[in-house]
């Protein structure tokens, strides 16, 4: 991507969607409604809108190194009550990736400077599923299954903030764990038990 040619692709893209519709960016400028808030990795493969075939306005979107959701990161927290809030999203997507270098980087038993505290997170979730990532030999089947664990986890960061489950309860706002695969374009619905995951915790986050 040459610097100079964003003005240029950038007067193109003005151009076609006025073509469509004279009134595309008058409407655009008179807010936003969108029903999603998504939560993905910065990775630059993963084209949020595109991938979902959603156009302005329709998705709220947060990315961030291995779409992490940390009650004391202050950014995801304040895109997270302000979608919730304010917005009145309907749906919370957390998306991860397959082949994420997050993740993966997580995995090493290196020092990686100032990534140590964010990537910590993710070692933190391999300590709580060890027993099960420990026995998948196949390290490529490991890494894939450290994507979609560290996704449920991410949710259920979500679920135990208080804006989420006033939300929950008041007007039936629902979480998602999805995981994007780059080798073949599909978006993957966990489609994560948090009744069952939440069990056991439901009384220290008052999850009712």
């Amino acid at each position: 991507m040459n610097i100079d040619s964003i003005f240029e692709n950038n007067k193109k893209w003005i151009q076609e969607k006025l073509d469509v519709d004279a009134n595309y960016f008058e409407d655009l400028g008179k807010g936003q409604t969108p029903e999603l808030l998504y939560i993905g990795c910065s990775d630059s493969r993963v084209s949020t809108e595109e991938l979902m075939g959603a156009k302005p306005g329709e998705v709220f979107v947060h990315r961030n190194i291995a779409n992490m959701v940390i009650s004391i990161d202050l950014n995801v927290m304040s895109v997270v009550n302000y979608a919730v809030d304010s917005l009145k999203v309907k749906h919370i997507i957390v998306c991860g990736h397959y082949a994420c270098g997050g993740v993966k980087a997580a995995m090493q038993s290196v020092d990686l400077g100032l990534l140590n505290p964010w990537l910590r997170n993710i070692r933190d979730v391999y300590r709580i599923h060890k027993n099960e990532l420990n026995i998948i030999s196949d390290e490529e089947k490991k890494y894939d299954r450290l994507v979609e664990l560290n996704v449920q986890e991410q949710c259920v960061n979500l679920i135990k903030t208080s804006a989420v489950q006033k939300a929950v309860r008041e007007r039936g706002l629902t979480v998602h764990g999805w995981v994007f695969d780059v080798h073949t374009g599909k978006i993957i619905d966990l489609k994560i038990d948090f009744d069952d995951i939440l069990k056991n915790i439901r009384e220290i986050y008052h999850l009712d």
